[in-house]
């Protein structure tokens, strides 16, 4: 029996999920801007204190790396990272897109067409990539500033569904496509970590705590000050 601690920052949601043996046992999440340093020890603190556990017996801990906020991420991977050297538990990184997908993959809700999870940048900026539905990756993870011509070659043949806090703002840009279809109301979970997290553990594939830095894609941009 495995239990792998998982946890969620990359946007505006604050989720942390525990699994055991590829099976969600509790999570915790709340989507809301700018609370998760607040809130995330606390979160972890509940869902040890409702699984009955102990946190020595976690045997892993696995973090959505990005891309995505710059904050988001350095508090969810911080934290990940500061359990694993308390614990000397081993850390597991699942890129924030490719957990989206399975998020939508795990419903079965959706087939014979593929599958664009968007994460909110700047502007008409996201960051993004292209799945099928079983999970293969079609298009890699990118910043892509979207307009009229954006994955015209892939929308030409293909259904495409457009998920995520940055998928809303292309609505007008991509949906005049028959081809593009949006799902309203995903939100980011931990919960969505699962699968990859387990398989990621059954093949021992794990990260140096010491060194691991989030996957930002884009260098952070501070941003100026009104006075």
């Amino acid at each position: 029996m495995s239990y792998i601690l998982q946890i969620e920052t990359a946007t505006t949601v604050c989720s942390v999920a525990l699994a055991r043996d590829s099976e969600v046992v509790a999570y915790k999440q709340l989507d809301e801007r700018n609370i998760h340093a607040e809130i995330i020890t606390l979160f972890i603190e509940e869902l040890i204190t409702t699984a009955a556990i102990k946190y020595n017996d976690l045997d892993a801990i696995a973090v959505s790396c990005g891309p995505g906020s710059y904050t988001g991420l350095r508090i969810g991977v911080s934290t990940a990272k500061g359990l694993c050297f308390a614990l000397d538990k081993p850390l597991i990184a699942v890129e924030t897109l490719t957990a989206m997908a399975q998020g939508v993959i795990d419903t079965k809700a959706y087939s014979n067409r593929l599958l664009c999870p968007m994460i909110d940048a700047r502007r008409m900026e996201v960051y993004t990539a292209v799945f099928d539905t079983t999970g293969n990756r079609i298009m890699p993870t990118s910043a892509e500033i979207i307009d009229e011509n954006s994955f015209a070659d892939l929308l030409k043949d293909h259904k495409i569904l457009f998920f995520g806090d940055g998928a809303e703002k292309c609505k007008d840009v991509l949906g005049e496509n028959s081809n593009a279809m949006f799902l309203p109301g995903f939100t980011n979970s931990a919960t969505h970590l699962t699968q990859q997290a387990f398989e990621k553990f059954n093949r021992k594939d794990f990260e140096d705590v010491a060194y691991f830095e989030p996957y930002y894609l884009k260098d952070f941009i501070a941003g100026t000050k009104k006075v």
